[in-house]
């Protein structure tokens, strides 16, 4: 099988050598090569001699007398195991049927034991509410609960054992102010029963875990270091056996465990996933979320090659776990730090590269073309306030003034007029005079002013222009 020549096989070709003039016919071409070089006998191997031996082995029975069928069969059931063996390098401490077998029990135990204290944290919660918030570790809690019960109890009882000095005090202090309700003893009595059955079960857990360790060091070392005793026990039992594994690709492994995802994201054509059952390994977890991608691919592609030395390998050291994960985790460490190599040279200097720095001029958004109005600056000095409220009040006097020269002389007018049109009129009736003369006093009233200087002041004529006019009228009568 390893291409080497027995002591019997020597003896029985050298008797050959001395009477044989064909040359040798020989199942294998490295044995072949062998026999040739040390006993200088030329030997031959084909597809004929392939079934020229299929054919003697086939008429084993009528060869060799003096065999019967039965023995026969059992001799070659017999070579047919050993042979399988001896090229598998199978031994029965390599029995992968009891990490399938582990790990499937274990998942099983975490999902009753997770029931089991809900069940008592929610069934003692209605005695004693507040030891669930003060407690939250599940194994001390039912431990409490066993060597206490009723909380009437806490008082007397002494926890140093199980919690420390401060949750002792909170504990004993809550159980004498506690709102829940009154049980009787035989309620108790159920609850501690599932508490021991909860603290026997997680004994039972740490027992498995550490048999489960012991047997994943012993079959799979180097798959148990790279990516640890669970991740490594659960590839295993996805995959029905370690040699099924060590069929599977690199790209395989890293999805196992995510099928679902895959067919789905093929479906819909949208993008795969970059990990299953790896994901839980440490080396994924300290990784940030931006390289687990890489990281996940890296991990698979070594752990492959573990996988197939643990399964075929002769050496039982985890001595090429241990270098793979060195570097793994080297690798983790430059895409963490951003470190950049030089390809020529030695490769371990890192090369010097300059912080790089944004040097040309960022243009700002300038909001001052948005509006259409005039713009002017909101802030002024008190100065330039001051002197233009000066210059309003000097234009509204000069205007004032303005407006009433203009009204005294149009008053001036208006009178003038009206003197005439007496003069001219004098035989009328007195009553019709005063009509025509409150006419005209209500016209030169209600005469507006000019549309360009408009003032609100009536025009009140002067004393000296009265008496003018009371000279004219006595003139006249």
């Amino acid at each position: 099988m390893e291409g080497k020549i027995n002591k019997q096989l020597k003896k029985v070709l050298k008797k050959i050598v001395k009477e044989a003039h064909e040359p040798l016919a020989v199942a294998d071409a490295k044995l072949g090569g062998v026999i040739k070089e040390k006993l200088n006998l030329s030997c031959i191997h084909s597809p004929v001699v392939n079934e020229l031996m299929r054919g003697i082995r086939s008429q084993m029975d009528g060869l060799i007398p003096g065999v019967e069928p039965r023995e026969m069969a059992a001799m070659c059931l017999g070579l047919a195991h050993s042979l399988s063996r001896y090229r598998l390098k199978f031994s029965a401490d390599k029995v992968d049927t009891m990490i399938v077998q582990a790990i499937s029990l274990l998942d099983d135990l975490d999902k009753e034991l997770n029931n089991y204290i809900m069940r008592c944290r929610e069934w003692y919660g209605w005695h004693f509410p507040e030891l669930g918030k003060i407690i939250s570790d599940n194994l001390t809690y039912c431990k409490c609960l066993q060597k206490v019960g009723d909380r009437k109890n806490y008082a007397s009882a002494t926890l140093s054992e199980l919690l420390s000095e401060e949750v002792e005090a909170e504990v004993k202090a809550a159980a004498e102010i506690s709102m829940g309700t009154e049980v009787s003893e035989e309620d108790i009595c159920n609850i501690l029963h599932l508490c021991t059955q909860v603290i026997e079960i997680s004994e039972y857990r740490t027992q498995l875990y550490e048999y489960l360790q012991n047997r994943m060091m012993a079959i799979a070392p180097n798959v148990t270091v790279m990516v640890g005793e669970l991740v490594g026990a659960r590839l295993i039992a996805h995959a029905g056996s370690l040699l099924n594994l060590a069929k599977h690709a690199a790209s395989t492994v890293q999805i196992l465990g995510a099928e679902k995802a895959l067919f789905r994201a093929l479906k819909s054509r949208r993008d795969t996933p970059k990990y299953g059952l790896i994901y839980h390994a440490s080396l994924v977890g300290q990784s940030s979320p931006k390289h687990k991608g890489k990281i996940s691919r890296m991990l698979a592609a070594k752990t492959v090659l573990a996988i197939r030395y643990d399964a075929f390998g002769e050496d039982s050291s985890s001595a090429m776990g241990v270098e793979n994960r060195a570097k793994l985790e080297a690798r983790l460490r430059i895409l963490e730090d951003r470190g950049i190599r030089k390809i020529s040279g030695t490769g371990k200097a890192l090369a010097k590269a300059e912080k790089y720095e944004h040097k040309s001029e960022v243009k700002t958004y300038d909001p001052s073309g948005d509006s259409t109005l005039p713009t002017c600056s909101k802030k002024r000095k008190i100065e330039e306030v001051d002197k233009e409220d000066e210059i309003t009040e000097k234009k509204a006097k000069k205007a004032k003034i303005k407006i009433k020269a203009e009204v005294e002389e149009e008053e001036e007018v208006v009178v003038e007029e009206a003197e005439e049109e007496e003069e001219q009129v004098v035989e009328e009736e007195p009553s019709v005079k005063k009509k025509k003369k409150k006419d005209k006093k209500k016209h030169i009233k209600e005469e507006p002013l000019s549309d360009e200087e408009p003032c609100t002041s009536t025009a009140i004529p002067s004393p000296e222009k009265k008496k003018k006019k009371k000279k004219k009228k006595e003139a006249e009568d």
